[in-house]
C-alpha cells in the first residue's frame, strides 16, 4: 500500500511545473513562484514518493515502556485485569455523555475510569506483538487529580449539569502541546527535556475539569522536518501503527498518536494540531473524528509551531458528540495569539441542539471527480436519504503556488519565538539551524530519516515582504476555491475525503471536518469530510453528527476490543 501524509504531498507536488491560476491581489512574479498542482491531487498512493512499508525504525531507541510507566505502576496495583474486564463494557467505544452518566449512577468514578485507560495503554502500546506506539508519557500525577475529580464532583452538580462535559475525562494531548509535569518534545530528542508550564489549550481543558492523561506520539516536528519518513514516526515516540492494520495502513499525519489512541480507546478524547491535513488525515486513517476549526477559535501559544499563519489545535475523538463537547471546553481568546477573537457563546454552544440536527434542504457540493470513489459515492446516497441535496461541481482552477515557502519562512521566524517565550530555559537550542546541528552528534538516534525539510528552511532566502505577499496569495486562492462554487450553486457546504483540500481550507482559513465513511476492500478506513465557512463549526457538527447517526460507518479495531 503507498499512502503519503500531506507535507509529503506538497513535496511531490511543487516538483511539478504546471502553470495555476493564481487569483492574487498582489501578483507574485514568476521567477519568485513555486507553481502548484493540488487541485489535481486526490489520489494519494499515485504521488506517494516512499512505500508506507519502508521502516528503518519500529520501536524508539530513546525511550522505553519501564521509562513511561516508573511512576504510575505502584499506583495501578489495586486495579487487575478482573477490574479491566468488569469495566470494559461500561466504556470502550462508550461516548462522554454515556460515561458521565455511568459515574453519576455510580456505577463508575473517575479514579476507575482514568486507571482503565492507563491499564489499557500499558497492555496494548508498546513492546508488544500488538504495540501502536501511540503514546509517548503519562501524567505522572494522573491517578491522584482522578480522585480529586471524584471528590469535587457534588460542587459541580448532578449528572445533568455535568453530562456535555469534559470534567473528569481523561485526554491525551500531541506532543507538541506545553503541559506541565511532562516534556513537550514535539518527538524530537532536542526537546526532550522541554518541560514547560501549560498552554493556554490546557489551562482551558483543566479549567472545565479535565484530566490531562499523557501525551501522543506524532510525525516529528509535526512532519515538518525529514520529508522522507512514514508518517508517525519520531524519534522519541518511535513509529506510530495504525490498529486497523499495524505495517500495511498509514497512520496519517501529523497528529498520528492522537488518531491512533483516539481510535483504540485509550483516552475520552484526544488533542491534534493541523497545519494543512494533520488533523483531518490521521483521523480519517483510523476511523475517529476530527475537527480542524477556524484559524484563531483554539489559542495556538505553548504549541510547538510550523506556522502562525495556518496552525490550529482541535479536537479527535471517537464520534461528533464528543468533539462537540471537547470543542466547547477548548475555545476561547487568548491574547497572546495573534489571531485569536472573542467569541461571546455560552457555554454548550457546540452541543446545544445537536441531536436534533436535521439535513433537509441542505446543499452540498461534490466534486465530480470523487464520484470515482465508492465509499464516498454510498456517503452521498447517505445525505440525499437524510434531505440534503448534492450538487455535483466541477472544481476551480486555482492552485496554491509558495505553500511550502510560506512554511519555510513562517516556522524559520516562529520557532524562535516559541523557544524565547514557551519552552523550557533550561534548553539553549533557539532556531532551527541550532536543532539541525544538536541533531548530528548522534544521527541514528536523532534523524535517521534525514532532515531535508529543516534544511529547506534554513536554506530559504525569502523575506517579510515576500512572506506577506505569499500569505495574500494563498488565502485568497483558498477562499475563491471554495467560495466560487458555494455562491454560484448557493452551497451550504462541501465534502471532500480525508484531508484531500486540507490545503485549500487551510490557506482559506476554513474549519473542516472529517468523520468514518467506512473502509475499502482492504480494511483501510477513508473519512467523509465537511467544509464550511469562516466559524461554521456548529454546522459542521450538525451535519456530521446526522451523517454518522444514519452511517453508522465506524467499526472499532478488531484487535483491540
Amino acid at each position: 500500500m503507498r499512502l503519503t501524509t500531506v507535507f509529503l504531498f506538497f513535496i511531490v507536488l511543487i516538483s511539478c511545473n504546471d502553470t495555476v491560476s493564481r487569483g492574487a491581489r498582489e501578483p507574485i512574479s514568476k521567477s519568485e513562484t513555486i507553481e502548484s498542482t493540488a487541485d489535481k491531487a486526490t489520489d494519494l498512493d499515485a504521488i506517494s514518493a516512499k512505500d508506507f512499508r519502508e521502516f528503518k525504525v519500529l520501536d524508539s531507541k530513546n525511550l522505553k515502556k519501564d521509562e513511561i510507566w516508573a511512576t504510575i505502576n505502584a499506583k495501578m496495583t489495586d486495579f487487575t485485569e478482573a477490574d479491566y474486564k468488569r469495566l470494559k463494557p461500561l466504556i470502550l467505544e462508550k461516548d462522554i455523555q454515556f460515561l458521565q452518566q455511568q459515574v453519576a449512577n455510580k456505577k463508575l468514578t473517575y479514579t476507575a475510569l482514568t486507571k482503565f485507560y492507563l491499564y489499557r495503554i500499558r497492555k496494548y502500546d508498546r513492546e508488544n506483538n500488538v504495540s501502536l506506539n501511540s503514546v509517548i508519557s503519562i501524567n505522572p500525577n494522573a491517578i491522584e487529580e482522578a480522585k480529586e475529580k471524584d471528590n469535587a464532583r457534588n460542587v459541580y452538580g448532578d449528572s445533568k449539569n455535568l453530562e456535555y462535559s469534559v470534567f473528569g475525562m481523561p485526554i491525551l494531548l500531541k506532543d507538541n502541546i506545553n503541559a506541565s509535569g511532562m516534556a513537550t518534545t514535539a518527538g524530537a530528542v532536542a526537546l526532550k527535556d522541554n518541560v514547560t508550564d501549560d498552554a493556554f489549550i490546557v489551562k482551558q481543558l483543566k479549567s472545565k475539569g479535565a484530566l490531562i492523561l499523557g501525551k501522543a506520539n506524532l510525525s516529528e516536528w509535526a512532519y515538518f522536518f525529514c520529508g522522507d519518513c512514514p508518517s508517525g514516526y519520531s524519534a522519541i515516540g518511535g513509529q506510530t501503527l495504525n490498529p486497523y492494520g499495524r505495517g500495511s495502513i498509514d497512520t496519517g499525519g501529523s497528529s498520528s498518536g492522537s488518531g491512533v489512541a483516539a481510535s483504540a480507546n485509550f483516552a475520552a478524547a484526544t488533542i491534534g494540531s493541523e497545519t494543512a491535513g494533520s488533523i483531518l488525515s490521521p483521523a480519517s486513517q483510523n476511523s475517529v473524528v476530527g475537527l480542524k476549526p477556524t484559524i484563531g477559535l483554539v489559542s495556538r501559544s505553548g504549541i510547538v509551531p510550523i506556522s502562525s499563519t495556518l496552525d490550529t489545535a482541535g479536537p479527535i475523538t471517537k464520534n461528533v458528540i464528543d468533539n462537540a463537547i471537547v470543542l466547547d471546553a477548548i475555545f476561547g481568546v487568548d491574547n497572546a495569539d495573534s489571531k485569536s477573537f472573542m467569541m461571546m457563546w455560552d457555554v454548550g454552544f457546540y452541543t446545544k441542539d445537536l441531536k436534533t440536527a436535521s439535513l433537509k434542504g441542505k446543499r452540498f457540493g461534490a466534486p465530480k471527480r470523487l464520484m470515482e470513489d465508492t465509499l464516498y459515492v454510498k456517503a452521498l446516497e447517505v445525505l440525499k436519504q437524510q434531505g440534503a441535496e448534492i450538487v455535483a461541481i466541477e472544481e476551480e482552477a486555482i492552485g496554491l503556488p509558495n505553500f511550502l515557502s510560506l512554511l519555510n519562512l513562517d516556522m524559520k521566524k516562529d520557532l524562535p519565538t516559541y523557544m524565547a517565550n514557551y519552552a523550557s530555559k533550561a534548553i539553549d537550542l533557539r532556531t532551527v539551524s541550532d536543532v539541525m546541528t544538536f541533531n548530528l552528534k548522534d544521527s541514528i538516534k536523532t534523524m535517521p530519516y534525514g532532515q531535508k525539510l529543516f534544511k529547506g528552511i534554513v536554506d530559504h532566502k525569502g523575506d517579510t515582504a515576500f512572506l506577506e505577499r505569499i500569505k495574500d496569495t494563498l488565502k485568497t486562492n483558498g477562499k475563491q476555491y471554495f467560495d466560487i462554487p458555494m455562491d454560484a450553486n448557493k452551497l451550504d457546504g462541501f465534502l471532500s475525503i480525508n484531508n484531500y483540500h486540507a490545503a485549500f481550507a487551510a490557506v482559506a482559513e476554513y474549519p473542516a471536518l472529517t468523520v468514518p465513511m467506512g473502509y475499502t476492500g482492504e480494511g483501510v478506513p477513508k473519512g467523509l469530510t465537511f467544509i464550511a465557512r469562516r466559524l461554521q463549526e456548529k454546522q459542521l457538527l450538525a451535519w456530521a453528527y446526522v451523517y454518522e447517526q444514519a452511517s453508522k460507518a465506524r467499526v472499532a479495531p478488531k484487535t483491540y476490543n
